[in-house]
């Protein structure tokens, strides 16, 4: 198998996690951030992640990857139920982070922005959506104490640094990890002590690379 994706794309990681979590051997391709024409040609639209399968066909969709993957390795399935303050949570905290994550990403020594060209591509089509980069960057405290306001909250709902709600691996986990892992790119951030552990523990236990030595 093969999976074409970004390093710093949360919907990229979520399939990250369930290849790692599972052991599934795959291809890791990773794209320039300016290159339409290779997913185009995949699924017929820019996006990742892209899984290649086995028999040669490909897939969008992170959630719809994640669960092929579940089940394609034969294991202890992740758990679907997601707590209604976990999806408020992560949908609250989704409505403002790329304003934190945005204007740092393309700045970190990643793949996808090794050319001018795709940090170009990046910067252009992220302001034409959340606005200037450095207005963004100089509101940083603004946003970090919003943030851990919701640190706060989640806080309260870590039952194991293993898994967020205590009983085992699921849906929950692929949604609010990847999150968390890419806030690791703002230097200024504090993690609360189970939020922290959870993030290394899932980290530790999937593979995916955290991004504090880069932090900015």
């Amino acid at each position: 198998m093969k999976l074409y994706h970004y390093d710093h794309c949360p919907f990229c990681v979520r399939v990250r996690m369930i290849l790692g979590l599972r052991g599934l051997p795959y291809e890791s391709q990773i794209l320039p951030n300016d290159d339409a024409a290779t997913p185009i040609s995949l699924i017929g639209a820019k996006q990742v992640p892209i899984l290649q399968k086995a028999d040669g066909t490909h897939m969008g969709e992170s959630l719809d990857i994640v669960r092929y993957l579940d089940e394609y390795a034969g294991k202890e399935r992740l758990i679907e139920a997601v707590r209604p303050e976990i999806q408020a949570w992560a949908d609250k905290v989704g409505g403002y982070y790329g304003r934190l994550l945005h204007p740092r990403s393309c700045r970190l020594p990643l793949p996808e922005f090794g050319t001018q060209s795709a940090i170009d591509y990046f910067v252009k089509k992220k302001q034409n959506s959340i606005g200037s980069f450095d207005i963004h960057l100089n509101k940083t405290a603004d946003y970090l104490q919003t943030l851990h306001e919701d640190f706060q909250v989640l806080e309260g709902l870590v039952e194991s640094s293993g898994s967020l709600n205590g009983k085992g691996l699921s849906m929950e986990d692929i949604l609010v990890f990847p999150m968390l892992r890419n806030l690791s790119m703002v230097r200024s951030a504090v993690y609360p002590e189970k939020i922290s552990a959870y993030l290394h523990d899932l980290a530790r236990q999937s593979g995916v690379n955290l991004y504090f030595e880069y932090a900015l």
